[in-house]
């Protein structure tokens, strides 16, 4: 009778089996840990990116951000050249109600106000909203200020403001649809709204020319999802992506088609140049392969089309 032998592998084949089971080990957990960092933030971005942004913008008045220092002497010497250097908003804006749309921070509400202006100040930051109380106490202007979040205006009545002056910020929703609803009710007929947004190529494309030169175009156009935050912060990044902020691409069809949608009409636009800090600059260097801004000028009408219980039925007519 043959005795079979139980048959043991050698310690290098101990080791060498051991290496592979670590190997797959390690590769499964990192493909874990990014698949629950990416699951958590998404749900993040669903549910609290006003939080999120919200304190980021905190932080920032905090450390006196660029972002949110208050106008100078010089501007405000002559405050509406300041602000609207292109004259869309015409030779005086003295007793125009003016709203001042995810604007904290001091600067956008004293210009406005020195202007002549009777201004109400809306930001979700109540950092920032500290900062226009207080730059309007050492400059005795009379301000209306309300913490709230740009996808909700209910506090303000309809048809309320001859002008809305939004900065660069609806990068922060998810929806600027209803951001745009939010403005028409409460932009009398005939009513100005200046908007400054993100340009979505911005949003796509890398923030630091790549090694071998130029700009990539690293995320999706056609998304739901927030764009992801760069991959490191360098100078350049800074001034593109607010570090930890969570932002939104919206398409050339949501930004203008939605603005139209919600009853305005677009008048002007134009692309803020930054292009012309010289070579040395990597934001302006960047920004002459990329724009990184766009700005609208929007009329409110009184009956659009496409509104509730506007006339679907008219026709368009050619007034000479």
């Amino acid at each position: 009778m043959t005795k079979v032998l139980a048959k043991f592998p050698s310690r290098g084949q101990v080791r060498s089996k051991t290496r592979k089971i670590l190997i797959k080990t390690v590769l499964f957990l990192k493909k874990y840990v990014k698949t629950v960092a990416h699951l958590a933030h998404s749900s993040m971005n669903r549910f609290d990116y006003q939080r999120v942004n919200r304190d980021v913008y905190d932080n920032m008045a905090t450390a006196q951000n660029p972002l949110c220092r208050p106008a100078t002497d010089a501007e405000l010497a002559n405050p509406l050249q300041t602000v609207d250097a292109a004259g869309w908003l015409g030779k005086s804006i003295a007793g125009k109600q003016v709203l001042c749309l995810a604007a904290g921070g001091g600067r956008q509400s004293s210009l406005y106000a020195a202007a002549g202006a009777e201004v109400t100040v809306i930001d979700i930051s109540p950092a920032m909203l500290e900062l226009d109380r207080r730059v309007a106490a050492q400059r005795n202007f009379s301000l209306r200020v309300f913490e709230t979040t740009m996808e909700d205006l209910s506090m303000l009545a309809a048809s309320s403001f001859d002008i809305v002056i939004h900065p660069v910020s609806t990068c922060y929703v998810p929806d600027i649809g209803k951001v745009f609803q939010q403005v028409a009710r409460v932009t009398r007929p005939g009513g100005v709204y200046v908007s400054q947004h993100k340009q979505p190529g911005s949003l796509q494309a890398s923030t630091d020319r790549h090694p071998d030169g130029g700009y990539r175009i690293e995320h999706r156009y056609y998304r739901d999802n927030p764009v992801p935050p760069p991959k490191q912060m360098t100078k350049n990044t800074g001034r593109l992506r607010e570090s930890g902020a969570i932002e939104y691409l919206h398409r050339w069809e949501q930004i203008i088609g939605g603005m139209c949608q919600s009853g305005f009409v677009i008048e002007a636009l134009s692309e803020p140049r930054h292009d012309q800090a010289g070579p040395s600059s990597p934001f302006a260097d960047r920004a002459s392969f990329v724009a990184p801004y766009v700005r609208i000028k929007a009329r409110r009408i009184a009956n659009p089309i496409n509104a509730p219980g506007g006339n679907r039925d008219s026709t368009p007519k050619l007034i000479l």
